[in-house]
């Protein structure tokens, strides 16, 4: 493998992370370039570890996944090496999130995730965003593990029924 060949994978994994306003997790990225053959998983992980070294993209871990935002370093970055980029390669990147879209946005946009608290429980947050605006963070403790988990489980399938019941709830009471 050439060093050309890591600089154009993590000028690929720029290009999708510029070209969406929502975080990437590591298996959406890996599905892309992986089902397109354009290099192996180690390699795939090599290149975005090298972007996170170089504080080009920013990682979050939400619940066992790892979430993927560009920087303004990883932003001006592609800005000065996108045309290094085959016009082929940045067309299949659209074409797989036009077909993708509703199911990446979802993906990154109502998720939950879990921690021990300092009170010997678990405390679950349940997000809602839309593009960068957080629509609904909720924060509360449950007893068990098994709460959690249940809960965290239920927010996106649940998410949008209880936004709208909260949401018809404190609007009702000001009427």
């Amino acid at each position: 493998m050439t060093s050309d060949s890591i600089i154009l994978y993590k000028l690929i994994i720029l290009y999708m992370l510029d070209r969406v306003d929502f975080t990437l997790t590591n298996s959406q990225i890996s599905e892309f370039v992986l089902t397109k053959g354009y290099t192996n998983y180690f390699t795939l992980q090599e290149a975005i570890n090298g972007l996170i070294d170089s504080e080009f993209v920013h990682v979050s871990a939400i619940r066992s996944s790892s979430h993927y935002k560009i920087t303004d370093k990883g932003e001006e970055a592609l800005s000065l090496f996108e045309n290094r980029i085959p016009y082929a390669i940045k067309q299949d990147i659209l074409s797989y999130f036009d077909s993708q879209k509703i199911n990446l946005k979802n993906e990154s946009e109502i998720y939950s995730d879990y921690f021990k608290n300092d009170m010997n429980e678990y405390t679950v947050t349940c997000v809602i965003k839309d593009r960068k605006e957080t629509l609904i963070d909720l924060k509360f403790s449950v007893p068990t593990k098994a709460d959690a988990i249940a809960i965290c489980d239920n927010w996106r399938e649940k998410s949008t029924s209880v936004y709208d019941y909260l949401i018809n709830q404190l609007w009702t009471g000001n009427n």
